[in-house]
């Protein structure tokens, strides 16, 4: 829910990931159905582990499995307090996704306030006039 609330409000401005520490086979059928709720499709994304994401470098990880995160992977890392619906009624599923939203755009406008990075150096060109 929340790399499809974080990709459909962010489209712009970040680019996403999301992975699991113990990820399903499937995206449950209710989380595709609430989410849908906001007229955001999810169809494009599946379960990932976070094995695939090792020596790899985040501006920030947000981690909602309340494990500690494994070594390997490089970023400031927020931790986030979020049931997991897995198993639960549908009701319980809006409640994730209603309580993912707010933090989720909090977090979008963070990145869009902060400041410019700097350009990145570009290898200097010199001009040569006839002498």
């Amino acid at each position: 829910m929340a790399e499809g609330l974080a990709r459909f409000y962010g489209k712009d401005d970040v680019e996403v990931s999301s992975a699991g520490m113990m990820p399903l086979s499937t995206v449950p059928t209710l989380t595709r159905r609430v989410m849908l709720e906001k007229n955001i499709p999810i169809d494009e994304q599946y379960p990932k582990g976070i094995e695939l994401f090792r020596h790899q470098t985040f501006d920030r990880i947000i981690n909602m499995s309340g494990m500690m995160m494994p070594s390997g992977i490089i970023g400031q890392v927020d931790d986030w307090v979020v049931a997991d619906p897995y198993g639960r009624s549908e009701g319980a599923y809006r409640q994730v996704r209603d309580h993912l939203e707010p933090r989720v755009m909090k977090l979008l406008l963070e990145f869009r306030n902060r400041p410019a990075a700097p350009p990145e150096p570009r290898p200097g060109r010199l001009k040569l006039r006839g002498v």
